[in-house]
Parts: C-alpha cells; structure tokens; sequence
C-alpha cells in the first residue's frame, strides 16, 4: 500500500541555493551471466552514455567505479559536491581504474548548493544520485524532471514531506518510462534472491516471525567541537557531520539499518506494517548531533505478524546483521555462518557463487538502458524508506504508530419524531498517529550556506510529538 502524492508545499518547500563559490553534496532485470562485461567490448558501436555523479564520497565514488564498470561505453563527464576536495579525491581514485573514461572538465565540476541542478542540466544521460538523504527528494524530482535514468542510493527520503516528494518522481517516472534502480542492494544479491524465491515458493511454509539485527560500530562519529574553525557557519558544520543530524541522514534506522528494513518487507511481500511500537536513545555522550545510537522496533503486520529489528551503533559491543525468519515449516537464516540456510523438513544452504551485489545493481540499470527495457525499483523502495521511518518517529515519541488512519465511524441518525432525544454526538477523529499522514519536515526552507540554523535536540520519548 503506498499513498498518493499530494499538491502541497512538498513540490516546492526546498531551495538550497548557495551565492559564490562553495558545493553540493551532493521489476529486477539481469542478464542470464548477471553481468555486462562479459558481453561488452570497449569498442562497442552504441551510443556513449555519459554519467553524472552527485555526492562523491566513499559511496557515490563506489556507485561511479560500479556504473563505469558495468557499460565500457560509458564515460563520467560531470560530477557536483558540496565540497571541491571531494570531487577531486573521487576523480584521483576512480582515474586509476577508469583512465580512459573520467572525463570531468573543470566546467563539470560544480560546486554550490544547487550544484546537482547544474550537473543534471548539462547533458549527461545517466545521474547517480549519492548525496546524504535529506537531500535525496529534491534531486530525484529534478533527475526524473529532466528525463535522466537514475541509480537513487537508499534512503530516499528522511521525513513524511519529503516522502511525498520522492513519490510523486517516482510515478512521474513510470509515467516516462525512466529508468530507476535502487541501492537497496541485498535485492540484487546473488544469494538473497534464491533465499527470498524459497520463501515465495513456501519451503518455510507461511512466515510467523522475522528477527532482523544491525548491529555495528559507529558509523561516522560527530567531529569534536574543537575541529571547527572559527567563522564556520552552522551549516557548514552540519554537512561536515552529516551522519550525525537527522534532517540529513534520518538517523541510523533510516540511513544505515534502513538496509534490515527493506529485507523485513521483502519477506512481508512489500505489503506494508500495520502499525509500530519503538525503543531508541542515546547511550554515548556526543559534542553536538541529534540522533539516537540504538533501536529496537517491533512491527506488526496483518495478521499478527511480528517483525523485530534491532540496530546498534555502539563501540565494543557485539557486532552482527543477520536476518531469522521464522515460519511454519522451517527456518531461513541470513548473515550467520556465510551462506544463507533453510533450517527444517527441507534443509537448504546456498552453494552457488555469490556476486558483487553493487556491481549487479548498475549491471541491471545499464543492460536495461542499453535493451530499452525498463526497471523501476520505486515503489518498493519508497515503502523501505517510509516503514524506516515509522520505526524511528515510533521510537522518537515513545508512540505506536499506525501506517493509515481508519476511517471514523459516521454518528448514527436520529429518526424523524424522536421527542427530546439529543442528537448523538458525531465522533471525533482521534489524533493522528498515522505515518502516512505525517507532515513532518525536517529540512529548513531557503537554507543558505552561510546560515545559522538549530537542528534541534536529540528526541525524548514521551516529550516529542509525532508530526
């Protein structure tokens, strides 16, 4: 169940816009081999497809190496960021790989925070969208506006707004027949797809439960407060620190354990939750960020389905991301010794080879391409995104928080000639828990870069409200 896009202000809310110098950060298809380089030649007759990187940090210069690796004739000519030293790193490393196919000129490098805009506008065929998640939204819009083919790094919104946002591109680009392939990458993984087409096939009979962990180490830990220099606006700052403010990266559950998500609703048939119950806080002291280190979020699907997730960004403890699903005739267990595995009357391990799940995703988009066939990941990928959400805003207000509102019972009539009988009241709508119906928008309106801005404070539960 997905909602519909809505005509309010969340088509024109963001304007990031930046005077001077200064940066931006920036169905399946596979072949039957899984890959293109086996099929390509560097002299390939086809049309060259020029590819445009926006965000170029440690993931968007990975999604550039694996889109450059999947079609020989394809060149990256245009690259935005929001910071020149990160464009310039990411040309070094990939020039190593890729020599004859980084092409950025210095006028397709653009800096300033409508940097993605300039990039999308100078004739590139294909954008790779990498930037920190709360910017995702916007440049989707433009990308899909434009007509490009997209790869849309997850996650692809961070609030209810921006979700509405992302939607709305989403259909537009059914609408346009685009091409856009999700990082959700654990759907293109080699072994994942057998393991999920055993559950579709009922090898563990019908799903009772699933368990899913993210456990790790801090993932980018907050600058200490003695690294900024003087004169460093409050954006600037945060950008620095991204990670760790969650109008930019949605917090763990959404910009990390998002991944722990999408496959909970994968084995839910991408039908969404029916409501959710959350736990989350900060255990570490920090200078600075608002988000929380730990979630436990407990979903309940129709028919009283149950499906935990439990993330965990904390140095020294135990570390795992697996998946335990649970159901009727077995058990299938993912991430815990190596291959995936059916525990059961029918027991199964996963014995084939395993490929590069990133790699796949842009062999998929640029077969696609080249095919003239069409893959859309969106809906799928915005119910992920939209369930992570819930999971965090359930944990942020100490709230259950439902996906649709029910509809409210209308008052009952009162026949004609009653006497002194009081109308019955009409019922009044509860308030709204519903994620669905969230306004919640966390990025600010006309930031400029250099602009002071509060990100607010780390959420209490039972103090915040749900928006």
């Amino acid at each position: 169940m997905m909602i519909s896009p809505t005509s309010d202000s969340s088509f024109s809310r963001r304007s990031f816009i930046r005077k001077g110098g200064g940066a931006v950060f920036a169905p399946v298809v596979l072949t039957a081999a899984g890959t293109l380089r086996a099929q390509q030649k560097a002299d390939s007759k086809g049309e060259t497809l020029r590819i445009g990187l926006v965000g170029c940090g440690g993931r968007g210069t990975g999604a550039a190496s694996q889109a450059l690796g999947a079609d020989y004739n394809a060149k990256l000519v245009a690259m935005a960021d929001v910071f020149d030293a990160q464009i310039e790193g990411s040309i070094s490393t990939l020039s190593q790989k890729f020599p004859d196919r980084v092409d950025v000129k210095p006028d397709h490098k653009f800096t300033g925070l409508d940097a993605f805009q300039k990039l999308i506008d100078c004739g590139v065929d294909v954008v790779l969208l990498a930037s920190p998640p709360g910017f995702r939204p916007m440049h989707l819009q433009a990308a899909v506006e434009a007509g490009k083919h997209i790869f849309c790094e997850k996650p692809m919104a961070v609030d209810g707004v921006g979700y509405r946002m992302a939607m709305a591109a989403v259909q537009k680009a059914q609408e346009k027949k685009l091409n856009l392939v999700a990082g959700f990458c654990w759907r293109y993984n080699t072994s994942r797809r057998e393991a999920y087409q055993r559950l579709e096939d009922g090898q563990i009979g019908e799903i009772s439960s699933i368990y899913a962990t993210y456990h790790t180490g801090p993932v980018k830990p907050m600058q200490p407060a003695s690294g900024r220099k003087a004169g460093m606006s409050d954006v600037e700052w945060q950008l620095r620190n991204w990670y760790n403010f969650s109008w930019l990266c949605g917090d763990s559950i959404v910009e990390q354990a998002v991944h722990s998500v999408d496959k909970i609703c994968w084995a839910m048939k991408d039908k969404a939750p029916v409501a959710c119950v959350a736990t989350g806080g900060r255990q570490l002291a920090a200078e600075g960020g608002n988000i929380f280190d730990h979630f436990h979020a407990a979903y309940e699907w129709e028919g009283g389905v149950m499906c935990h997730l439990g993330s965990r960004q904390i140095k020294g403890c135990h570390n795992e991301n697996a998946d335990y699903i649970q159901g009727t005739k077995g058990r299938l267990i993912i991430g815990k010794g190596g291959s995936p595995i059916i525990d059961g009357p029918t027991r199964w391990r996963f014995k084939g080879e395993d490929k590069d799940m990133y790699q796949l995703e842009h062999d998929a988009l640029f077969n696609a391409i080249r095919e003239g066939k069409v893959i859309n990941d969106g809906e799928r990928m915005m119910l992920s995104t939209l369930v992570g959400i819930m999971g965090r805003e359930a944990a942020y207000t100490g709230q259950r928080i439902v996906w649709a509102d029910e509809p409210v019972p209308a008052a009952p009539a009162v026949k004609a000639g009653a006497g002194d009988k009081k109308p019955a009241k009409p019922v009044e709508p509860p308030l709204s828990m519903a994620i669905t119906s969230s306004k919640q928008d966390l990025a600010p309106d006309d930031l400029k870069w250099e602009d002071s801005f509060d990100a607010g404070p780390t959420p209490r539960p039972g103090v915040t409200k749900f928006v």
